[in-house]
């Protein structure tokens, strides 16, 4: 077994591909329990009586601050994670993701401390976002950078599959606390449990993750040239368009998905009338067929190229945004949990290729910095907002305007797509 240049044995490839998997597994738990808390009790604990629409809104906004963060993320550890290298950069972004989840736990409601709840909630939810920024594009390189010839799609749906998993174990133990507890124990102080189990977790990624040692690629760059001194700068200058190619490229994959989780568990608990235990059982089915998806489009990547599957369902989704009202209104749960099967498919379709589309438009030098910031930009774009903007859409003209919302951002990617053409094609 090959050897790195401290003379520490390198990791096997299943050691990678866990590493990969159980990190993005952690960071996505983190940051959908606060989607899922979000939608089922931030508003009336945090923010002041008004209607229960408004704090449903106003939750949704404190949700969007982790996607402005995200950014800021990606240049902070992108910038690290190209000079000094991946394994480092991912344990600092997960221990801080991990360390600002936890405390959401201990946070006081508005009726006790006022204006500070909600203040201390978003410096929070800024810590997420922050600590996000930084572990999708380390975890796809992790992945990709040790893929062997023609595996780079299948290496790289690991990272992908974190997504899915995470969702499980987020809304699931949502599901569990939801049945044993009243309304009034989840409320009070139930849904702190799963912010608290996360520093379990974390405990768990950062373990794996210090058996680590650098990529090859990443050891073959620096014997190559200096690490660059700044690698916003330079991935800037001489890659501006494969970031504003892949920024437009991921819209669809964050609108999809938010939509078909965050905004449709708010929407049919609180508008539609589904029990909250209901509609999390019909998301954790619909999950299953997104990991479904991803691992699809892996090898279906490999068997073509990765770009071509994400056009394939960039497409295919601007077609189920039609399919959104008539489906998701259609007052039967069983509809409703064949629109959201669906919907997470072509979320499958529109994500998996990205771990190895993303960074294979970046040299080696500054692929951190690129590919994260291309994906956390997009995110803002397609999935900062989403929630809030879906909600107040279906406030003024019901679903069929969310639904066009959907399509348009898998209109916005493929076009990104179809432009960012490689040399290589």
């Amino acid at each position: 077994m090959a050897s790195d240049t401290q003379g520490k044995t390198a990791p096997s490839n299943r050691t990678v591909l866990t590493a990969s998997l159980v990190g993005t597994a952690v960071e996505f738990y983190d940051f959908y329990i606060y989607a899922t808390a979000a939608s089922l009790v931030f508003g009336p604990l945090f923010f002041p009586s008004s209607s229960p629409t408004a704090q449903l809104m106003s939750s949704y906004a404190t949700f969007a601050i982790a996607f402005i963060a995200r950014p800021v993320g990606a240049v902070f550890f992108g910038h690290f994670g190209d000079r000094i290298g991946r394994k480092s950069t991912l344990v600092a972004s997960l221990l801080l993701m991990g360390v600002s989840t936890t405390l959401i736990a201990f946070l006081p409601g508005y009726a006790m401390a006022g204006w500070i709840a909600p203040l201390l909630l978003c410096i929070l939810r800024f810590g997420q976002g922050f600590g996000l920024g930084g572990e999708w594009g380390g975890a796809a390189l992790l992945a990709v950078e040790n893929a062997p010839p023609g595996w780079k799609a299948r290496f790289g749906m690991f990272p992908q599959l974190g997504a899915p998993v995470g969702f499980l174990f987020a809304n699931g133990l949502f599901l569990i606390l939801g049945l044993s507890l009243s309304a009034e124990q989840f409320f009070d102080w139930g849904w702190r449990i799963p912010f608290l189990l996360s520093a379990v977790l974390v405990a768990i990624g950062l373990w794996v993750r210090l058996s680590l040692t650098e990529t090859p690629a990443f050891k073959a760059s620096l014997e190559e040239a200096p690490p660059p001194a700044v690698p916003l700068g330079e991935v800037m200058q001489t890659n501006w368009r494969e970031v504003l190619g892949g920024t437009f490229g991921v819209v669809a994959c964050f609108c999809i998905y938010y939509i078909s989780t965050a905004f449709a568990l708010g929407y049919g608990t609180k508008t539609l009338g589904y029990s909250r235990e209901a509609f999390l059982s019909v998301q954790l089915i619909a999950i299953l067929f997104m990991a479904g998806g991803i691992i699809w489009a892996g090898y279906w990547s490999d068997a073509t190229n990765p770009r071509r599957v994400l056009m394939i369902g960039c497409a295919a989704a601007v077609l189920g945004g039609f399919a959104l009202a008539p489906l998701l209104g259609s007052g039967s749960l069983l509809l409703v949990g064949v629109f959201l099967s669906l919907a997470m498919v072509l979320m499958g379709l529109v994500y998996g290729p990205l771990g190895a589309w993303l960074p294979g438009l970046f040299p080696a030098r500054v692929r951190y910095t690129g590919a994260s910031v291309a994906f956390n930009v997009g995110g803002i774009i397609g999935g900062g907002m989403t929630p809030l903007i879906a909600q107040d859409l279906a406030n003024k003209g019901g679903l069929a305007p969310v639904g066009l919302y959907l399509s348009a951002a898998a209109a916005l990617s493929l076009v990104a797509l179809l432009l960012l053409k490689p040399k290589a094609e």
